[in-house]
């Protein structure tokens, strides 16, 4: 695939709408319509883009026996999803901060230690070129509501067996049912 050339659609307040038009090997035209956090794509290296744009946290309680999982109401689907807490790297921080603060804005919890950080990787590559990058840590604290009155969050530690039940008959993000699918087996 050859890209073309790029059409910004429509500038949003979180997210623009593009056309990309690519030349296929057999010398077709596709237009691709995708979505992005950047108000300014117009070439491919700004398609590509360089950091990640938002955070997702997989933490664990401090015995490490239960894992955290948002249940959220999602507009887009109309209806509560399981996924963990994730959110936008604010302008100045780093991962490591975000997560602190975004798992603090969406449970009450506090980041008491990170363990790991996993590469970047992309949120959703069939319609946006949007990055992430997880954080993998321990948290600990009381449960609360979000600070965003825009986010309906029920936070909930669950064990192996609670996860691989949920994962039977709930709605997840797919980051967050693959990932538990994994940790439950273990």
């Amino acid at each position: 695939m050859k890209l073309r050339k790029i059409d910004k659609i429509h500038e949003g307040r979180f997210i623009t709408r593009y056309d990309l038009t690519y030349e296929t090997a057999k010398g077709n035209e596709k237009v691709y319509e995708m979505i992005s956090r950047n108000k300014n794509i117009d070439c491919e290296e700004a398609l590509k883009g360089k950091d990640p744009e938002a955070v997702v946290i997989i933490v664990f309680d401090e015995d490490k026996e239960h894992i955290l999982i948002n249940k959220e109401f999602r507009m887009p689907t109309g209806q509560w999803i399981y996924n963990f807490p994730a959110g936008l790297i604010d302008e100045g921080e780093d991962a490591k901060a975000a997560a602190a603060r975004e798992l603090r804005e969406e449970t009450g919890l506090e980041l008491i230690a990170i363990d790991d950080v996993i590469g970047v990787s992309y949120s959703a590559i069939g319609f946006s070129n949007e990055k992430n990058i997880c954080v993998v840590g321990r948290a600990k604290g009381t449960f609360r509501l979000s600070d965003s009155e825009f986010e309906e969050i029920e936070q909930g530690w669950y064990s192996k067996e609670e996860v691989a039940k949920l994962l039977k008959t709930e709605f997840f993000a797919a980051r967050t049912q693959a990932f538990c699918y994994m940790w439950s087996r273990s």
